[in-house]
């Protein structure tokens, strides 16, 4: 590739052609960068009873979490609900940064509130980003904090190769998991929680008048499943964490990287049905962690989950701590490999680590170098899309976005709005679009449901 290009270069007259070629091959070497996480699939099922591993691919590779960062940010909640520090009826402060969080989203105004009750419900059900954001703000005094103290949290119940930057999930270059970690985070939540754990089978909630539905479509479809998240950004691919109880029998199952939300969901079929019958129906009982030798949760890389929660420490990590987990868990990169600035435009957790691991995390794990929305980049899904409005204002894109939301939730449950730039006679237009669609049929007919709802659309390859 490189010996084509210089001899292209070579013949170029124009310095700006040369620029734009060196350019262009500068995105490739980088989106190659930002999807190799993404260009295998990671699975692994657990026999939730005894912790033996029923089966495994890629378990322990590092994968973008997505929304299956909420996971932590709820277990921090139910420990916060559990020790009283705070009640399902608490008010959740959105502040403005919570607040502009992209979709998908609750859409609650700078300044208002909800229940925790009902910020938990967004988040297991439409996987509120906002939501998360102003949870996270609200038990750790700031997004960066609460970050620090998810991770502590991951350490304390042996997810080793997690690091958290963020409440949410939205893409954020040090950031990062297993499905190993995955499996793990789900049975403590079970084993830890259980009085809060029925909020995972939650389909649907109303929310003033309006009935939010939950994007797990194995729930009610798939005999035994409880729940639990999915998640899906362009470098994660799609994501999915189930819980399955039959009889005596239950296992935890994980499916991370898949092409397509159909393409994942059939997968985790195929694991439970062809492992649910291997998992033990007898002794175990509950997940016990016992400090004792032949504990059959030494499968999980003979890391012990405890039988109870993991304190998360009253002193937060400070920021040195953190430095060392990335660097410890950053992937050799070469010295000479460009740097790229990620894509997130406030400032995330944990702002302040030690500046040569962010730079190597971000130079392996960042997104394509395009014109799409900062805030959404590493959202933006790939296939096809359907474009509802164009302005030359981005609020007013993002504003439409949320109007189409709100007047089609059923038509857009499982899609993900973004905003893309381009130029136009000197002026900076923004494209209004939702994504995640896997054909140009899907598309289509996705795009004939909003026109009879009075949205217009086309729908268009990305």
């Amino acid at each position: 590739m490189r010996k084509a290009l210089s001899g292209f270069v070579s013949k170029s007259a124009s310095p700006l052609k040369t620029i734009m070629i060196l350019a262009m091959a500068l995105s490739f070497v980088v989106a190659d960068a930002a999807s190799s996480m993404a260009a295998k699939s990671a699975a692994i099922v657990i026999d939730a009873k005894t912790g033996k591993v029923l089966y495994s691919s890629d378990a322990d590779g590092r994968r973008y979490p997505a929304s299956l960062t909420k996971m932590m940010t709820l277990y921090l909640t139910f420990e916060a609900l559990a020790k009283g520090r705070i009640s399902k009826n608490s008010p959740v402060v959105f502040s403005a940064n919570a607040a502009a969080e992209p979709p998908t989203k609750l859409g609650v105004k700078r300044g208002s509130s909800v229940t925790v009750e009902t910020a938990i419900l967004s988040m297991v059900t439409k996987s509120a980003n906002d939501s998360a954001t102003a949870l996270g703000e609200m038990l750790g005094g700031n997004e960066a904090n609460f970050a620090r103290m998810m991770t502590a949290k991951a350490r304390a119940l042996g997810m080793r190769g997690t690091v958290f930057r963020n409440a949410n999930g939205l893409p954020d270059p040090g950031q990062f998991t297993t499905a190993r970690d995955m499996a793990m985070l789900g049975i403590a939540l079970r084993e830890h929680f259980p009085q809060y754990y029925g909020y995972f089978s939650q389909r649907s909630f109303l929310y003033g008048r309006q009935r939010i539905n939950g994007h797990n479509r194995l729930l009610g479809r798939i005999k035994g499943v409880d729940g639990i998240k999915t998640g899906y950004t362009r470098a994660s691919g799609y994501n999915l964490v189930s819980s399955v109880s039959d009889g005596d029998r239950r296992i935890v199952a994980v499916v991370m990287g898949g092409r397509s939300g159909g393409s994942r969901d059939s997968q985790m079929a195929g694991l439970i049905n062809a492992y649910m019958p291997k998992a033990s129906s007898s002794g175990g009982g509950v997940l016990i962690a016992k400090a004792g030798g032949g504990n059959p949760i030494s499968a999980l890389a003979k890391v012990f989950l405890p039988k109870h929660d993991a304190p998360t420490p009253d002193s937060k990590p400070n920021d040195d701590a953190v430095a060392s987990l990335v660097e410890e868990n950053a992937p050799a990169v070469e010295e000479t490999t460009p740097v790229v600035q990620a894509k997130r435009v406030k400032t995330t957790a944990v702002a302040t680590v030690d500046d040569v691991a962010t730079a190597r995390v971000a130079a392996a794990y960042a997104e394509p170098a395009a014109e799409l929305d900062p805030v959404s980049t590493a959202s933006v899904p790939s296939g096809w899309a359907i474009q509802v409005a164009s302005s030359p204002k981005q609020a007013e894109a993002k504003a439409y976005l949320d109007k189409a939301t709100k007047q089609a939730p059923s038509v857009l449950v499982d899609a993900s709005g973004f905003t893309v730039a381009f130029d136009k006679d000197g002026v900076t237009y923004y494209r209004a679009r939702f994504g995640g669609f896997g054909s140009k049929t899907a598309a289509w007919k996705a795009c004939n449901a909003l026109k009879k709802k009075k949205i217009e659309c086309y729908a268009v390859q990305q």
